[in-house]
C-alpha cells in the first residue's frame, strides 16, 4: 500500500525549506571567486581551474541523479541530515586540498553531496494548495538562488580578510572559506533534527525500481524532456558569465575576489523575482514566464557584452556590469521557477524523481557551460565568452518556439500507473 505523507508542515516550513537549500547549494559556488587565488596557489593557470568548477558541478549533476530519487522512496529528514554531515567532510577535505587533482576530487565530493539541496526543494509544492504550487517554489527558490549568490560574495570578502588578517593560519586565504563553509553546513545538522518532523515517503519502492522509474518518466513525459533541454541551456549560459567574472575583473581592471565577490550580493536583487515568477506561473502560465526568462537572458549578455566593448571611465563600466548581473540573475531565476513549476504538475508522488531528471540535465549544461567559457576565455577573451552565452540562449529559444508546449496543455499530467505500484 502507498504510505501517507504525514500532515502539512506549518507555515514556517516553506522558509526553512529556503534556508535548507540555500546552506546547501551554496557549497558548490563557493569556488567560482576564488578560481584566480586558488591558482596561483596551486599553480595553475585558468583553463586548469575551470576544471574545479566543473567537477563541482558535475559532482552535482550525479547526486541528483543518484541520491535525490530517494526523496521519494525513504524518509527524508534522516537523508537530509547525512548528506549535510557529508558536504561538510567534503568541504574540509577541500579546503586541505595541496594538488589540482586533490581539489578537483574534493570539489566533486562537495558537489555529489551538496545535491541535499534537491531532496528538500521538492517538499514545497506539499506544502500548499495546489493553484499556489508556483508560489511557493518561487518562496523556496528565492532561498536558493539567494545561497548562490551569496556564496559568492561570502567567498570572495572572507578569503580576502583571511588572507590579510591570518585567520585560521596556515590555512588562511581561499582555505579558510572552506573551513567556515563546513561547519555552517555539520550546524545545520542539530537544527533539522530540532525544528524538521519526520517525513514519511509516499511510496515503497526498492532503490532499483526508484532508478529504473527515472527511464519511464522521461521517456513518458515530453513536458519534462523540454523543461530539461531549456533548463540545461540557460543554465549553461549563466554560468559563462560567473566562471570566467574573476578573470574579467583581474584582466581588465586588476579586481581581485573580494569585487567578484561583491557581484553575488548585487546578483541577490534577483532573488526578489522568485515569488513574482511564481505568482506569474501561477495566472498566466509556465510557458509565458519561460518565454519572458530567455528574453530577460538575451538582454543581459547585450548589456555585459556592451559595457565591455564601449570606451567609458571605471565607474562607469563597473555600473553597467551591475545592470548585466541583476538582468542575467532575473532571468535564470523566471526561467528556473517557470520550469520547475511545469514539471511539479506532472505528479506529487513522483516529484523528487521529476526534480531528479530535470536538475541532472540542469547541471550537466552548467558543467559544459562552465567548461565551454574556460575555453572561449583563453582563446577569445570577453567577445568569446558573451558570444557562447549568448548562442546557448537562441538554442533554448529555438526549442522553446518548437517544443512540445507549443502545441499542448500544460495542465497537470498524470504519472504513469506503473510508478504508482508498491515494491
Amino acid at each position: 500500500m502507498e504510505k501517507v505523507f504525514p500532515n502539512r508542515l506549518p507555515r514556517w516550513a516553506l522558509a526553512f525549506l529556503g534556508l535548507a537549500c540555500a546552506v546547501g547549494v551554496a557549497s558548490i559556488y563557493y569556488n567560482q571567486p576564488l578560481l584566480l587565488v586558488m591558482g596561483k596557489d596551486l599553480g595553475q593557470g585558468a583553463r586548469a581551474m575551470g576544471f574545479v568548477a566543473v567537477a563541482t558541478q558535475v559532482g552535482y549533476a550525479i547526486g541528483i541523479l543518484f541520491f535525490v530519487p530517494l526523496g521519494d522512496v525513504a524518509e527524508r529528514r534522516s537523508l537530509m541530515v547525512r548528506m549535510y554531515t557529508g558536504v561538510s567532510v567534503a568541504l574540509l577535505a577541500a579546503a586541505f586540498a595541496q594538488g589540482l587533482a586533490s581539489m578537483i576530487v574534493a570539489s566533486a565530493l562537495i558537489g555529489l553531496l551538496a545535491s541535499v539541496t534537491h531532496v528538500a526543494l521538492p517538499m514545497a509544492p506539499d506544502l500548499v494548495p495546489e493553484e499556489r504550487r508556483g508560489r511557493a517554489i518561487g518562496t523556496v527558490m528565492t532561498g536558493l538562488l539567494l545561497g548562490i549568490l551569496l556564496a559568492r560574495s561570502f567567498a570572495g570578502w572572507v578569503a580576502k580578510l583571511s588572507h590579510f588578517t591570518g585567520w585560521l593560519a596556515p590555512i588562511s586565504g581561499w582555505r579558510t572559506v572552506y573551513v567556515i563553509a563546513a561547519a555552517m553546513n555539520l550546524a545545520f545538522v542539530p537544527i533539522m533534527f530540532r525544528f524538521m518532523p519526520r517525513m514519511e515517503p509516499r511510496q515503497s519502492l526498492s532503490y532499483k525500481q526508484t532508478m529504473r522509474s527515472l527511464w519511464t518518466l522521461f521517456c513518458t513525459e515530453p513536458l519534462l524532456r523540454e523543461a530539461g533541454v531549456l533548463g540545461a541551456l540557460c543554465f549553461a549560459s549563466f554560468s559563462c558569465f560567473w566562471t570566467t567574472l574573476a578573470f574579467l575583473l583581474h584582466s581588465h581592471y586588476g579586481m581581485g575576489t573580494d569585487v567578484a565577490g561583491t557581484f553575488g550580493v548585487v546578483g541577490a536583487a534577483g532573488a526578489l523575482t522568485a515569488s513574482l515568477a511564481g505568482r506569474m506561473a501561477d495566472r498566466r502560465g509556465t510557458r509565458f514566464v519561460v518565454g519572458i526568462a530567455g528574453g530577460v537572458l538575451t538582454l543581459s549578455y547585450l548589456v555585459l557584452w556592451a559595457g565591455e566593448r564601449m570606451q567609458m571611465s571605471v565607474p562607469l563600466h563597473m555600473a553597467v556590469l551591475v545592470v548585466g548581473v541583476v538582468t542575467l540573475d532575473v532571468g535564470a531565476q523566471m526561467m528556473q521557477v517557470g520550469n520547475q513549476t511545469r514539471i511539479f504538475g506532472l505528479g506529487a508522488e513522483a516529484r523528487s524523481r521529476l526534480n531528479t531528471i530535470y536538475m541532472t540535465m540542469y547541471f550537466v549544461g552548467g558543467a559544459v557551460g562552465s567548461a565551454l567559457a574556460g575555453l572561449a576565455w583563453s582563446r577569445w577573451g570577453w567577445d568569446g565568452v558573451c558570444v557562447l552565452a549568448l548562442g546557448l540562449i537562441a538554442l533554448a529559444g529555438l526549442r522553446h518556439a518548437t517544443g512540445y508546449s507549443r502545441n499542448h496543455s500544460e495542465s497537470v499530467v498524470p504519472v504513469p500507473p506503473g510508478e504508482r505500484e508498491p515494491a
